[in-house]
């Protein structure tokens, strides 16, 4: 059915496409004769926990570096690099990935780099390591982490790391039991940070009106949408090939052709469709977190990574989904009178998420572990 003012919808415009796409191309998703992995079979072989028995020297460092790479990061674009030595991995920025429009001072680039900074820690107790995590004080570009041996010790959030995703859909808006709260929030803050949990209705709908005054921000930069829409993958096909960026399916959208995505794309992505969308995602989520460093720099953004990872995976194990809603957060002029409203003086806020129970949606891939090992 058309919209009231004549316009196609996005359901109108989906059913179109399928009944265009049947006609037109092989069911997506079908295997080939060719010997190469799927996007289902990538799935298993990458979303995996492995058995620190079988891993020994190198090969056992490669396995922390892949359960690092299983780390939340901006736009999925994976911006890593990892050199292993003797008992000792360090993690190094990947500035090629670079998201210049949403993230021109590399904040969310080294807040990702802790999040794989976490992991790495967590998967090392488990494989009988404890990972000493030192910043280059000169250029705080350069994460190490020395392997000291340790009994092993499989925690719950370890246990975390292949069932966490970013959720971008709506929740079931219940609530969540107050002393799990406590748990979050404990668990949310370290070195610096600090977490404010956010669940009263009133306080959400506040909350609200700065993503969308951010959102709205970044809808009229020319620069912000062609960046987001280059980091789309808009098809089977497409995650196969590059293993990074924004899978669509993940997102609760069809799977399209990259070439019809990015044709739809440029018709649906609207600021009024995305404001809705998010006023949805956060009037069905059962509370917000912010997360709030004391210092505004690299290695104050690597521990906010750090400590939104724990929050993530304890998140998880307790059933709970989540998603980024940074917009708030991104845009200067509303990151300030974001912070104003928080009551937080000049601090940063470094992280917007909210949190629920809701649906497990398809999973992005992650890059082979030889491309970011150098």
């Amino acid at each position: 059915m058309n919209s009231k003012d004549g316009t196609m919808t996005r359901q109108d415009f989906n059913k179109l496409a399928a009944t265009f796409l049947l006609g037109a191309v092989s069911p997506i998703g079908c295997s080939s004769r060719s010997t190469n992995p799927t996007y289902e079979e990538l799935v298993k072989i990458i979303w995996r926990h492995s058995d620190p028995v079988n891993e020994q020297g190198s090969e056992l460092l490669r396995e922390l570096v892949r359960y690092a790479t299983l780390a939340a990061n901006s736009h999925n674009t994976q911006p890593w690099k990892f050199r292993i030595s003797a008992n000792k991995i360090t993690i190094l920025p990947d500035f090629s990935r670079r998201c210049a429009a949403v993230d021109p001072d590399d904040h969310h680039l080294f807040a990702s780099l802790g999040c794989a900074t976490e992991n790495l820690v967590l998967a090392a107790k488990a494989f009988g390591f404890e990972g000493q995590v030192s910043v280059d004080g000169a250029s705080s570009t350069e994460i190490q982490i020395d392997l000291i041996p340790m009994e092993s010790l499989k925690t719950t959030m370890f246990q975390a790391i292949p069932e966490r995703q970013c959720t971008r859909a709506n929740y079931d808006g219940q609530p969540v039991p107050s002393d799990q709260l406590d748990v979050l929030k404990t668990i949310a803050q370290d070195n610096g940070v600090m977490a404010q949990i956010f669940t009263d209705k009133n306080e959400l709908e506040k909350i609200l009106e700065y993503v969308v005054a951010g959102n709205t921000a970044q809808m009229n930069d020319k620069a912000f949408v062609k960046e987001l829409k280059d980091w789309i993958r808009f098809s089977r096909p497409a995650v196969v090939k590059h293993r990074d960026g924004l899978f669509t399916a993940s997102s609760g959208n069809p799977t399209f052709p990259n070439w019809f995505g990015k044709m739809a794309f440029n018709i649906f992505f609207k600021t009024r469709t995305e404001n809705d969308k998010y006023r949805d995602h956060i009037r069905s989520s059962a509370g917000v977190v912010a997360f709030i460093s004391k210092e505004n720099t690299k290695e104050s953004w690597i521990n906010v990574g750090r400590c939104y990872q724990r929050f993530a995976l304890q998140s998880t194990a307790l059933g709970l989904r989540h998603a980024f809603i940074n917009q708030a957060v991104e845009v200067p002029q509303v990151r300030a009178q974001f912070a104003n409203y928080l009551g937080i003086g000049d601090q940063r806020t470094d992280l917007l998420v909210r949190f629920g129970y809701g649906p497990e949606l398809p999973r992005s891939l992650r890059r082979p572990i030889q491309q970011v090992i150098v």
